[in-house]
């Protein structure tokens, strides 16, 4: 198919391409996935696009971020899909090793994140979670050793996590989040989305409404801990088992109490049916 970016899956392999890619392309952006892609994935491959010349997307289902009871034997993979869907997007290559290749025999370092991974939002309910991926994250940059590496913002503690380790860890490498890419509805856009039965799909964007009722009566000069209150009765009312909805400052992830503590992000994750959905919006 044409424009089909070139595939690659050995790390032998993939550092003779991107040698070749920066020779000819001099600067590199990383868009890292797990793929199952969709529009989201490809307005991040758009955004590299604009930031590099040259574009690697990663498809690496990670199995050191779920826990035994997640959903990682379940977890929608088609990398032919995949392939397909970036033909004409802009992608030059596709990184997409094998488990063994990223973890192989005897591999037994990891990366423990502080600061915003341990702020009592997705860390409470997964503390597996970030562990895996500011270690499955960190080998991706040391691999393909981009100038910009792309986020989605829809995992924003995640965002957050990832820019501090590499400023942390003085890895020469831009972060960039790029905006939450919806559906007509309003529900943000993620593969796991494909869990949702037909009535849970018309039940999700629910979900949305409530966040951007909640951020609208904030500004608006409501009480902020009443406004959570309500809208986490709403989100219940509604069918989902909420996890947790919050009013965080939007850089460091701390608890705020009014407005005036600083900018704000509300962050929402609830479960329906059997598929989490996370959401955030800022204020």
């Amino acid at each position: 198919m044409a424009g089909q970016p070139r595939l690659v899956r050995t790390l032998a392999a993939l550092q003779r391409a991107t040698a070749r890619l920066r020779q000819t392309r001099q600067t590199v952006a990383l868009v890292p996935t797990m793929g199952a892609l969709h529009q989201g994935h490809l307005s991040l491959v758009a955004l590299a696009g604009r930031r590099a010349r040259g574009v690697i997307v990663s498809i690496f289902v990670n199995p050191t971020q779920f826990a035994p009871s997640e959903d990682l034997a379940s977890y929608p993979s088609d990398l032919n899909g995949d392939l397909a869907a970036l033909a004409g997007s802009g992608a030059d290559l596709v990184w997409a090793p094998r488990s063994a290749t990223m973890y192989p025999q005897g591999c037994a370092t990891q990366i423990v994140p502080g600061g915003p991974a341990t702020v009592g939002l997705e860390d409470k309910f997964r503390p597996h979670f970030f562990a895996g991926v500011a270690t499955v994250v960190a080998k991706l940059l040391l691999q393909c050793r981009p100038d910009v590496a792309i986020f989605g913002e829809k995992d924003y503690q995640q965002l957050k996590m990832i820019s501090a380790m590499a400023r942390d860890l003085d890895l020469p490498v831009k972060i960039l989040g790029a905006p939450i890419v919806r559906e007509a509805d309003g529900l943000a856009m993620s593969s796991r989305n494909a869990y949702l039965s037909p009535p849970e799909r018309a039940l999700a964007p629910t979900l949305h409404r409530a966040l951007a009722g909640c951020a609208s009566r904030i500004a608006g000069g409501a009480a902020l801990t009443g406004v959570i209150a309500e809208g986490h009765a709403a989100i219940e009312r509604a069918g989902f088992v909420v996890d947790y909805l919050e009013a965080r400052h939007a850089d460091t992830l701390q608890p705020i109490v009014s407005p005036q503590d600083g900018p704000i992000r509300l962050l929402v994750a609830a479960r329906l049916g059997r598929t989490r959905l996370i959401d955030n919006v800022a204020l």
